[in-house]
């Protein structure tokens, strides 16, 4: 699949709510993930760590109120997308969370992610 490719399907995947089968379907097996400075998961390497940590949100969720993903802006073998999620969370409560999403994609799939958003 060319950079597009991915970017549209990772886009479609996400939109379906079905991001890890975005991950399986799309990450490389060494990816390597990243959160903004002081995040508990700053750093987060390979495919079955990154599907525990998109596991452990999801529960972390008890309904989302709203949801978006933009489409893809795509740059040789990078792309990004804007993400923005109103949730209530079981422990914190109700949240807006707007998102730049940077992916990295080498060899067909993606090797690196990166997240800009506020912590606080």
């Amino acid at each position: 699949m060319t950079v597009q490719e991915i970017a549209d399907r990772l886009v479609q995947r996400c939109r379906e709510g079905r991001n890890l089968q975005a991950i399986d379907e799309l990450y490389a097996d060494d990816v390597i993930s990243r959160e903004p400075e002081g995040h508990p998961h700053e750093v987060t390497e390979g495919k079955e760590a990154v599907k525990t940590s998109t596991r452990n949100w999801e529960a972390s969720v008890a309904e989302i109120h709203h949801a978006t993903v933009s489409d893809p802006i795509v740059a040789e073998n990078h792309f990004a997308i804007v993400m923005d999620i109103d949730a209530t969370y079981k422990e914190i409560g109700r949240k807006r969370l707007a998102e730049i999403c940077v992916y990295e994609v080498k060899d067909g799939k993606i090797v690196s992610d990166q997240f800009f958003f506020n912590l606080g």
